[in-house]
């Protein structure tokens, strides 16, 4: 559970809580995910994950209704640490500008890999429609070295679009949809991971 003490005041970034109207449950406020390592052409190197970014990955691997109290952009945050936890050298792009990819994470060497990712924080009930899927088609056809995209969202997909004529040849060798659950339960297996 997210908690003041150790975290509140963390050398990479800070939380804290209020209270929101009509919810007696604290809302998180947090800054400092992921700890930057320097600017480049595409947007920010992340150089590691903060202690932070581990609180928050746990309270989500366990608690998904608290989903929303992080904005967007700390939600991209938050998935760039995981591809950082996974393995992955990875850029999070600037919030605006940035050409329909949020992230780029890569590996090097044989079975080298550059995935583009879109994360899409949303409600529940708003699901990441075609039109949002074919979008990052467009970016991932339009950089030659992009191995793949993913959309990553805290919601869902609309009903059918698998069967989409223009998305189902991508999936999921060119292309990859992790819902709200799948985030959830890989957030799990990487907390689970690094406390092995």
């Amino acid at each position: 559970m997210f908690g003041r003490g150790p975290f509140g005041s963390h050398a990479f970034g800070s939380s804290s809580f209020s209270t929101r109207a009509n919810d007696s449950r604290p809302t998180l406020i947090v800054s400092g995910l992921i700890v930057p390592e320097e600017r480049q052409a595409e947007g920010l190197l992340v150089k590691s994950t903060s202690a932070i970014w581990f609180e928050v990955a746990k309270e989500f691997a366990t608690d998904w209704s608290r989903a929303m109290d992080l904005s967007p952009r700390q939600w991209e945050e938050l998935v760039a640490g995981a591809y950082e936890q996974a393995g992955y050298n990875v850029i999070l792009t600037p919030s605006s500008g940035d050409y329909g990819r949020d992230i780029i994470a890569t590996t090097t060497g044989i079975g080298s890999v550059r995935i583009l990712g879109s994360v899409k924080a949303y409600k529940k009930d708003h699901l990441v429609d075609a039109d949002a899927v074919r979008s990052l088609i467009g970016v991932i056809t339009a950089d030659r070295q992009a191995s793949k995209g993913i959309i990553t969202t805290t919601s869902d997909f609309a009903p059918k679009i698998i069967n989409d004529p223009s998305i189902a040849p991508m999936l999921p060798t060119r292309l990859e949809l992790m819902n709200g659950t799948s985030l959830q339960s890989w957030l799990a297996e990487l907390t689970r991971r690094t406390t092995d």
